[in-house]
């Protein structure tokens, strides 16, 4: 029995969102739709910031890297979960699993940067407009980019390092739809308190960090929205910077929820529920709350489409 207790892991067992067939084909047709979404609003404002030259603008660039963590957010996890609500034997190979954490959170942790990033783009438009120019040059924006890409990296190699150094044998199976630090954690076959302090320190880095800069800009966006005397002003500004807080609410929320809270010994259907929402649901609606309402991006989809035609 010791021989056998000391067995490593080799793969593991995903049981999914449910264990219901008939659910599980209602989940299968519901998430490839949003899957599909997902590719197609990402992949569709890609293509038009790259050709059009309107939109070669600091904020269109910083949606560009957005909305491709958004890809490789959604494709690390989404592919993989349909699958399985397929099959009958869910499992994932130890290195898999592994991969897919990496990549997980390099996209989720860039992501976050990012939409700090964004929302200091915007205050800089809304209460500096006559700097923004000089302060948001192609220069610092790339910058900006590279530093969000190397924190997302930075936060991905600790959390994944202190996550895969603690020992995994005997019980394999995951109540999850993919693997996630959290999830994984609750299998370990010893202490698990420094990896969740390590987990929990970068989560003050990655989310408490670009939540406060996100706050502190908005706060400053609403007091000179206020001062504005214009109508039309208004409501041009708080339609472009209410579509971002809307990601915000969506994004932060749900992972805040799940990474900056004790880590319980069993994960219930509601962890899993909200995990849905900054793990597939915002990689969905990135593109289209950034583009729906926004006459420019409107514009070059026309202008695609016309040419298209021809």
């Amino acid at each position: 029995m010791g021989a056998e207790n000391k067995t490593y892991i080799t793969e593991f067992i995903l049981l999914g969102l449910s264990s219901d067939q008939h659910m599980q084909i209602l989940l299968f047709v519901l998430f490839l739709n949003i899957y599909l979404l997902t590719v197609f609003g990402n992949m569709l404002i890609m293509v038009l910031i790259h050709i059009d030259s309107r939109l070669h603008t600091p904020m269109y660039f910083f949606l560009k890297n957005l909305s491709f963590t958004d890809l490789c957010f959604s494709t690390t996890i989404v592919p993989q979960m349909l699958v399985h609500m397929l099959v009958i034997r869910k499992a994932i190979s130890f290195v898999g699993c592994s991969i897919q954490i990496i990549v997980f959170l390099v996209a989720g942790c860039t992501e976050s940067s990012l939409l700090a990033v964004m929302s200091y783009d915007r205050y800089i438009a809304v209460c500096k407009p006559l700097h923004y120019p000089t302060i948001m040059t192609h220069r610092v924006c790339v910058q900006l980019a590279i530093g969000s890409w190397a924190s997302g990296i930075l936060v991905s190699l600790v959390d994944t390092s202190f996550t895969l150094s603690v020992s995994y044998h005997g019980q394999n199976v995951i109540n999850h739809y993919f693997c996630e630090p959290p999830a994984l954690l609750k299998l370990a076959s010893e202490e698990t308190y420094k990896a969740e302090m390590a987990i929990f320190a970068m989560g003050v880095l990655i989310l408490l960090g670009p939540v406060s800069l996100i706050l502190f800009s908005y706060w400053n966006i609403i007091i000179t929205v206020i001062r504005i005397q214009s109508g039309d002003g208004r409501l041009k500004v708080f339609s472009t910077c209410g579509s971002h807080f809307i990601v915000v609410i969506f994004f932060y929320g749900s992972t805040i929820f799940t990474y900056m809270r004790p880590n319980s010994k069993k994960m219930n259907e509601g962890d899993k529920v909200i995990s849905v929402f900054y793990s597939v649901m915002t990689s969905m609606l990135n593109p289209f709350i950034y583009s729906l309402r926004n006459k420019d991006v409107k514009e070059a989809f026309r202008k695609l489409v016309g040419k298209q035609s021809l």
